[in-house]
């Protein structure tokens, strides 16, 4: 029996530990650098949801049709954006490489992420629970980390 509750409890420690790096918050949570940074980029975006992410700030939204997310510094510089895609709008070289490399998977959400700082262009294609990054091309680069 008590070997069964260690168990539990590293099971427990391990799922906290996993959703850990990103934590819903409130609004009044975020600091005003940000929230100005942000409606200063989104002035017609309302609705906000925030969460706090690896010492930063994640607003996910809708803007028009496009669900999106945006990641902020804590001193409110914007780092990138992120806008749901269709997995046929992902390059071609995305599909191929699902296909080779997880054979009979299909992608599950595909995004298209934009660096606010160089205007780089990348794509993420979800896979079997997996986040892939690929560039502008379709050229893997690596599986993300949350």
């Amino acid at each position: 029996m008590k070997i069964i509750k260690t168990t539990m409890a590293i099971a427990i420690a391990s799922v906290m530990g996993l959703t850990a790096s990103a934590q819903k918050i409130n609004s009044a949570k975020v600091p005003a650098s940000v929230k100005k940074s942000f409606s200063l980029a989104y002035p017609s975006v309302k609705t906000v949801k925030w969460e706090k992410e690896n010492g930063g700030y994640e607003a996910g939204f809708k803007q028009g049709n496009s669900e999106m997310s945006a990641f902020f510094k804590a001193d409110g510089t914007q780092k990138e954006s992120e806008t749901e895609i269709k997995a046929t709008e992902l390059p071609a070289a995305v599909a191929l490489y699902v296909k080779e490399h997880y054979k009979g998977a299909a992608i599950k959400e595909a995004a298209k992420i934009t660096k606010t700082a160089t205007g780089e262009i990348n794509y993420e294609a979800e896979v079997k629970g997996k986040d892939l990054l690929f560039d502008k091309d379709g050229k893997f680069i690596r599986i993300a980390k949350d």
